[in-house]
């Protein structure tokens, strides 16, 4: 059976380049290889356990995701070895955590607070294996995460003492890295923050407090950076799809999987083309500061130097450039590579996985909306 054409399929709705995304797999698998770590990519960003899957095969060591709600999806899937890099809490999730602790091979989940470790302790202590916990650090990203250090240390202590749970290791994620100004930024901030989680290890170790892994995770370093003797695994996501604020770090746009394809519905002037793709098709979300912000609200695939200058609900438009000779028609179709990935894959149901202009797979984004 002949497989549909791109231009067959109606809008606005979310293409994967399959030949782009493939490339960008196989790119961090083997840097995780030729450094001698694991690679366990966050899901957060396609949201699919058919991708997933993937990622798998070609030799990833299980999947991060954001939310319980997602780990049940994936173990609903058959994927067995999940780190849910986020902290578990409230009765209901952690009744919850249980019950998929019982189903899965190999879990684990991120803590920053003692009072994590005694509510994880308290549904666990009865179960007849105990739950991995990995001390989520903050290494420069203010978000969650207890500082490198004593700190650290401090709460090992505690999970060590605990009923029910297993200290697995440590973990970072360098979020900061996406506020660099220059590349050389973000190498530093990439081995500045390897380098506390690796002095956070052996200070753990020299207290007596085995560590399994130090894992690390930040697109963007692991675009551009190396990965220190020391660390054992990696949790890059964004990698998969990459998207307009990665391209800034990379400087092209020819490894962006990830575009939403929109046809023009207006030409209410002679320089403006509207589409119908708007925030409930493409991620409104502009990066503020940093190497990777980009202009506007997403970037034409074939023209990536003009990009979406306005955005309603419904309708996103463009400028043509003055002294341009390009021109654009009602009921053109096109393809628009979004700011950032993970947002804009939660709007779909599907993606459509294209090859040479024609629809080879589609897959249900069966994580879409599970952000409980």
């Amino acid at each position: 059976m002949e497989r549909i054409l791109v231009s067959d399929l109606d809008t606005p709705c979310l293409l994967v380049n399959l030949d782009r995304m493939e490339r960008n797999l196989r790119f961090m698998q083997e840097k995780a290889h030729l450094a001698g770590v694991k690679l366990r990519p966050h899901a957060k960003t396609h949201r699919t356990p058919a991708i997933a899957r993937i990622q798998l095969e070609m030799g990833a060591g299980g999947i991060t995701v954001a939310k319980l709600g997602e780990a049940e999806v994936m173990a609903s899937e058959g994927i067995d070895d999940i780190f849910i890099a986020n902290e578990i809490v409230g009765p209901i999730k952690l009744e919850r955590l249980r019950r998929l602790a019982r189903q899965v091979r190999r879990l684990a989940v991120g803590v920053d607070h003692t009072s994590h470790v005694q509510a994880l302790s308290r549904i666990m202590a009865e179960e007849p294996r105990p739950l991995d916990v990995l001390i989520d650090v903050e290494t420069g990203d203010p978000r969650t995460g207890v500082h490198p250090g004593k700190p650290v240390l401090e709460l090992a202590r505690g999970i060590e003492k605990a009923p029910g749970l297993r200290l697995r290791g440590i973990y970072t994620h360098d979020g900061q890295s996406y506020d660099a100004s220059t590349l050389d930024e973000v190498r530093e901030i990439n081995r500045q923050s390897q380098t506390l989680m690796l002095e956070t290890a052996d200070l753990l170790r020299s207290s007596k407090i085995p560590v399994e892994e130090v894992s690390v995770g930040s697109t963007p370093s692991l675009l551009v950076d190396g990965i220190l003797p020391g660390i054992t695994e990696i949790r890059p996501g964004t990698y998969v799809f990459l998207d307009a604020d990665q391209a800034q770090v990379l400087g092209t746009y020819a490894f962006c999987a990830q575009t939403v394809l929109a046809t023009v519905i207006s030409r209410p002037t002679p320089e403006r083309v509207v589409l119908d793709a708007g925030t409930k098709a493409l991620t409104y979300y502009v990066q503020d500061t940093g190497i990777t912000r980009s202009a506007g609200h997403g970037r034409l695939k074939d023209h990536p130097e003009i990009f979406l200058n306005r955005m309603s609900d419904e309708h996103s438009s463009f400028d043509i450039p003055p002294g341009s000779a390009l021109d654009f028609f009602i009921g053109q179709k096109l393809e628009i590579i979004p700011n950032h990935a993970c947002p804009t894959t939660n709007l779909y149901d599907f993606i459509h996985g294209i090859r040479q202009d024609r629809v080879e797979i589609t897959w249900p984004v069966l994580c879409r909306g599970k952000s409980q």
